[in-house]
Formats: structure tokens, C-alpha cells, sequence
């Protein structure tokens, strides 16, 4: 059944353990997780001719790239294969299911015809999850997973992800959530997997922050402190210094779980409305340090908005804090001086010298704020022969976004040479096929080990690639640096440690549900 492609050695391995127990495969970006599940689709057709394959992914232009691969590569008439999501008219979507062999679906709506009967996955003998690492908490994957398997009389699970996270108990609940028995793991450096993984050249280009950030840093830092203090003092917090931002949403949520309702306890009400403000402050110090005066200036704009409508008690307070304040007054003198962070100009020089002088030559930025990455745009399009869009997600109240269907657009123009450099928010981390990318910079490290994965997968998929990351010295970019490198670390070492404990069944998936892995 399967056409136009060679499996790879790993592939094939893979595909042996996936086709006997239910598998999260973790590989890196690029190196053909879509076809494992082809080829275990076409396993499992032949097994059980009359039945259905159905493929889970986060979003509609991953959901459409999963179809082209399916209509290239898999030898079955292109009617008997079904594209549901939000697109598709509620009226409609039962009678494609009823028809297809092959269904490619976003999870939302699939829950809904789920729950409202309109379909069944009685018939579905292999049930596939790309971007697996989201299959926690209260996301669509997890119910469907649960009913699938009480549902489907002959299922079979196949997870993919590029990563799964660093976290023990976050990847034991993803393995749980979705019945995982046994886990395949490939890097860029296993024998099986290193033929075809291009080089890849990883660049850390190192700023200073200017004397004049220096000076609104010292002042949103006193402002931080400050509000720290306030929620030490309630004896919620034992020292200030040190504090990362997740674990000021731990203690948040500590918080509000203590009160529960009881609005009497005034020290703890006190302590929940200096943590607040403390984390905005936090995020303006980020801003400053990892992004640049137009995000920071855009960012106290909007707390401004916020404070004048009584929207946050914590965005109004700070306007009374003097320290705050004066941030603000620098922050718009250095705004109207225009003033910017020193990675613009060094940006501006890494794509003028990568891309703009090399024909053919494409580049994705990397840039988590959709603030900075309007900025980045009108910046690098003032460079001769610099083509750039952004590559953001749907809109948000008050931001800009791009809906799926310009998503695709938007890749199909870059593909074909219209856009040369697309600075991209987390939209394009996920997966999305990307044929040739010369070159990725990462605006900013990110404490994320999935994050850190994926923005590297984007490049070195067919030839030598190269990353370079942008970082400012003495700033929480060191600080995240270090944080995505242990997590990467962390996470292979737990994934082999389950591995080895999920080697027999049911024994495996038993240890996963009483959390017995340390």
C-alpha cells in the first residue's frame, strides 16, 4: 500500500515495536515521524481491511500537510480519505466519517462529535497523535485517548513528538493519558539515525545591554523587589533573591488555592496582590533585558489601557509606584530617542551576511513576542534584498494574527521564494513542513527543552544548517540558556529510565498509574 518512498532502518525499527504495543515515538524534527504512522496505517488497513485510521494534530495547516503526505504515499483512493476541522459544517462531518478509511482531525471537534454521537471509533484500529507532549491536564487528546481505548474493539496508539518535555511526572502523564507501553527514542547522535541528519553549526552571538536599559533596569528591579517584600513579610516567602518566574506561579496558585473564598484573611489577600504586580513588573524587567524598548514601551501601554478601565487591581497599584513610574518616563525617552536593543543590529547583520547575499538563501527569527516580532519585521525589510513577513497565530483581542488559512498561505509564499526571511512566533515551532531553511536565529534562548527542540528542527533538514542565538550577557537570557540545556539533558535520561521500565506488559503500564518512576 505504500508508494514513492524508501523506509529508513530506524523507521523500520520503529515501526516493528509500534505495530505490537502502543508507542510514543520522540524523534527529532524532520526525520519523517509522519511516515512511521503511514507506514503502521497501511499495517494495520491490511490487518483489518474494513476499518478506519484516524491522525490527531494540533492545528488545520498541520492537519492539511498530513493529508498531502497520506495522498502521496499511501496507494488508496483519495475519496477514502476525510479532512475534518472547525471548516467542516457540523451537518457534514458524520457522513465524511461514515465514508472515509482515512481521517485526519483537530481534536476539538472531533471531542464534540464525540460526545454528541455523531461519530464512533468503535472501527478505529490505529488512533495517531502528533505534537503528543500536549496530551496533559484538561487538552481534547487526553479524553479522546481514554475513550478510544475503552471504545475501539482492536486499538492500537501511536504518539509522536519531536519532545515530550523534562519533567518526569509530565512525561509519565502524557505515557498514562494516552496508554503508552513502550517508548522509542532516536537523537541526532544514535548510529540508525545519524546518516541522515545534515550538520547542523550552533552560533552564540553575545550583547551587552546598554547603560541607558541599565538605568530602567535598576529602577523595575527595586520596583520588584519591593512587591517581593511585601509577600515575604506575610510569611509567604522566605527570601527574594533568585526567584524564577515559575516558581512565583507555584506560589500563586498556592495562594489562591489557600484562600479559597475566604476574603477575611486580609495578609493573605495582601500577599496575592504584591505577588501580581510582582509578576508584571517580572515580565517588563523580561522584556527589557531579552526584547527591547518598542515590546517594553508597548507593554506599559497596555497596562495603561488596563489600569484606566479597572481592569487589574495590580496593574492600577503599580501606577502608584514610584520606581514603577519612573521605568515608564525612561522607558518613553528612550523610546523617542529610538533607542533599541543591540540584537536588532546584530540580527541585521547575521541576515544580511546569511541571507540577503546568498540567492535561494531562506531564514526563520524566532522571536516569542509578537511585539518585537512586528518590530523585527520593518527592521530587517529596510535590508536590500530582505523579503520578511511575520508568522504568528490566530489574532488575539488587540494583536495581530494570521488565521490558518493565511498560516498556509503565508508558507506556500515562503516555499516558493516570495518571502525570504519569516520571523516566527511559537506558531512555527509545531511540526509544519518547511522544506529548506538555511538558517535559524533565535531571537532569544527559551527555558523550554520542546521549545529549544523544535526551533533547531526547523534547519539542516536536507543540507548543512546553521543556529545562531542571540543572548545579552548578565540577563535572564544566560539564566534560560543553561535552563533548556539541562532540560534537554533531563528529559533523555527519564525517557530511557522509562523505557526500560515499560518493557513488560501489562507490569509497565501498571507502574505509570501508582507514579512508582524516580
Amino acid at each position: 500500500m505504500i508508494k514513492g518512498f524508501t523506509p529508513r532502518l530506524y523507521q523500520e525499527t520503529i515501526l516493528a515495536t509500534a505495530a505490537a504495543r502502543n508507542t510514543l515515538v520522540v524523534l527529532p524534527t524532520g526525520l519523517g515521524k509522519t511516515n512511521i504512522f503511514l507506514m503502521l496505517a497501511a499495517h494495520r488497513l491490511k490487518l483489518y481491511p474494513d476499518s478506519k485510521i484516524l491522525f490527531i494534530g494540533p492545528t488545520r495547516p498541520l492537519i492539511d500537510q498530513y493529508m498531502e503526505v497520506f495522498k502521496k504515499h499511501l496507494n488508496i483512493a483519495e475519496e477514502k480519505m476525510a479532512v475534518l476541522t472547525g471548516m467542516v459544517a457540523a451537518g457534514k462531518r458524520g457522513g465524511l466519517w461514515e465514508k472515509a478509511s482515512v481521517i485526519f482531525s483537530t481534536p476539538q471537534g472531533l471531542e464534540n462529535d464525540l460526545l454528541s454521537g455523531k461519530i464512533s471509533l468503535e472501527d478505529v484500529v490505529l488512533l495517531g497523535f502528533d505534537e503528543a507532549h500536549r496530551a496533559v491536564k484538561e487538552y481534547s487528546y487526553v479524553w479522546i485517548a481514554k475513550h478510544y481505548m475503552k471504545t475501539a474493539r482492536f486499538p492500537r496508539v501511536l504518539a509522536l513528538t519531536a519532545s515530550p518535555g523534562s519533567d518526569l511526572d509530565k512525561i509519565s502523564e502524557v505515557c498514562r493519558n494516552l496508554s503508552i507501553e513502550d517508548i522509542e527514542v532516536r537523537t541526532e547522535a544514535d548510529p540508525d539515525v545519524k546518516p541522515y541528519i545534515q550538520e547542523i553549526e550552533i552560533d552564540w552571538v553575545k550583547v551587552d545591554l546598554p547603560p541607558e536599559f541599565a538605568e530602567v533596569k535598576k529602577l523595575l528591579d527595586a520596583s520588584f523587589r519591593s512587591k517581593l517584600e511585601v509577600v515575604k513579610n506575610t510569611g509567604y516567602l522566605r527570601g527574594i533573591t533568585g526567584i524564577s518566574k515559575k516558581e512565583l506561579l507555584e506560589l500563586q496558585a498556592s495562594l489562591r488555592s489557600e484562600l479559597a473564598g475566604d476574603y477575611r484573611n486580609f495578609p493573605l489577600l495582601r500577599a496575592i496582590s504584591s505577588l501580581a504586580e510582582a509578576m508584571k513588573v517580572g515580565h517588563a524587567l523580561e522584556l527589557l533585558e531579552t526584547q527591547g524598548i518598542t515590546a517594553l514601551q508597548k507593554y506599559f501601554d497596555r497596562l495603561r489601557e488596563d489600569a484606566k478601565a479597572g481592569k487589574t487591581k495590580a496593574a492600577k497599584r503599580l501606577f502608584s509606584d514610584n520606581n514603577f513610574l519612573a521605568a515608564i518616563a525612561k522607558t518613553q525617552q528612550l523610546h523617542e530617542k529610538k533607542i533599541e536593543h543591540p540584537k536588532i543590529d546584530e540580527l541585521k547583520r547575521i541576515i544580511k551576511e546569511n541571507i540577503a547575499d546568498a540567492k535561494g538563501a531562506k531564514a526563520i527569527v524566532f522571536n516569542h513576542y509578537r511585539d518585537s516580532a512586528l518590530k523585527l519585521q520593518e527592521e530587517l525589510n529596510q535590508i536590500e534584498g530582505i523579503r520578511a513577513s511575520i508568522f504568528v497565530g490566530q489574532m488575539k483581542k488587540g494583536e495581530t494574527g494570521l488565521s490558518q488559512k493565511q498560516q498556509r498561505e503565508l508558507l506556500d509564499k515562503f516555499t516558493a521564494g516570495e518571502f525570504n526571511v519569516i520571523i516566527a512566533t511559537s506558531i512555527g515551532e509545531e511540526g509544519l513542513d518547511i522544506p529548506k531553511v538555511d538558517l535559524v536565529v533565535f531571537y532569544e534562548p527559551i527555558p523550554s527543552a520542546i521549545r529549544q527542540i523544535q526551533r533547531r528542527g526547523r534547519t539542516g533538514r536536507q543540507e548543512k544548517g546553521k543556529v545562531t542565538i542571540l543572548m545579552t550577557r548578565n540577563t535572564r537570557d544566560e539564566t534560560f540558556r543553561w535552563v533548556a540545556h539541562h532540560k534537554e539533558k533531563r528529559m533523555h535520561r527519564i525517557l530511557k529510565t522509562l523505557k526500560s521500565k515499560l518493557k513488560l506488559e501489562p507490569a509497565g503500564q501498571k507502574q505509570l498509574d501508582s507514579g512508582k518512576f524516580s
